[in-house]
């Protein structure tokens, strides 16, 4: 009971910071700082309800619960932690906006479909921090996506001479943060990829075909970003293509992967 109360009060969190910082983008308020502090901390208060939500919904009495939608729910409560490390560095209250809405969606889904394919067996430690890699990686991917789209929206919306500045940062800003997050993310895949193929012993029996095709096409296509923006000086419309395609291939590789086995093939 207790721990349904903190995930509907990380809900109600989620949601009302989101409205505290469209406002602050939207009309420009006057008390603008004490505004954005107070979302900040309502982020922070979601953050925390969200992760005593999951620590009760992720770790059963029989093992570790890696179901399809409690994955979710775990990838967006860090997307939403990162994104309050990064509202302290840059004014991303625009991305915010977007991720604390679908961070409250995936904690509802995980309260009203309590659902769970339980892990026996115990995970080593090298592996564990494998798959943390891999989470924060995917977690700061995700942020350079939104980042990406929202930038495609701003260019767009300038060319048609209809700038939505007021709402989004300046397009610099927005640049440089994607290639930063995305420069990051691809140092953490790569940390995380190459620790997670000393635990491989048979690919078709422990399910990783498909992931790790995917996972290398993602590594294949961020590095190809990484290296045009280095060597040759990418902007922008680059950024946003490669960083949207590598991203949703990340997203074919977890949890597409992910939703065969559970919903398709009912396996783990």
């Amino acid at each position: 009971m207790l721990i349904s109360a903190a995930g509907l009060l990380a809900i109600l969190a989620y949601l009302a910071a989101t409205g505290l910082l469209a406002g602050l983008r939207l009309w420009r308020n006057a008390d603008g700082a004490p505004r954005q502090r107070a979302g900040h901390a309502l982020l922070g208060l979601a953050v925390l309800g969200h992760g005593l939500a999951l620590l009760h919904s992720s770790f059963t009495a029989t093992g570790l619960n890696v179901s399809l939608i409690n994955a979710a729910s775990l990838v967006a409560c860090c997307i939403s932690a990162l994104l309050l490390l990064l509202l302290l560095w840059r004014p991303l209250a625009s991305l915010a906006v977007v991720i604390m809405p679908l961070a409250a969606l995936a904690l509802g889904l995980d309260l009203a479909l309590p659902t769970t394919e339980v892990l026996r067996q115990s995970v080593p430690p090298g592996l564990g921090i494998h798959i943390a890699l891999a989470i924060i990686a995917y977690s700061l991917f995700a942020i350079a996506a939104v980042q990406a789209l929202l930038l495609a929206v701003a260019e767009r919306k300038l060319r048609q001479h209809h700038p939505i500045m007021h709402f989004l940062p300046p397009l610099p800003v927005m640049e440089t943060v994607m290639f930063q997050l995305t420069l990051l993310a691809f140092g953490l895949l790569t940390l995380s990829l190459g620790l997670g193929a000393l635990y491989i012993e048979d690919i078709h029996g422990q399910h990783l075909a498909h992931k790790i095709v995917f996972s290398i096409l993602a590594w294949t296509v961020f590095a190809v970003l990484v290296v045009g923006r280095w060597r040759y000086g990418w902007r922008g419309r680059h950024g946003v293509k490669y960083v949207a395609a590598g991203w949703a291939l990340l997203a074919l590789a977890y949890f597409g992967t992910k939703v065969v086995l559970e919903l398709v093939l009912h396996r783990a």
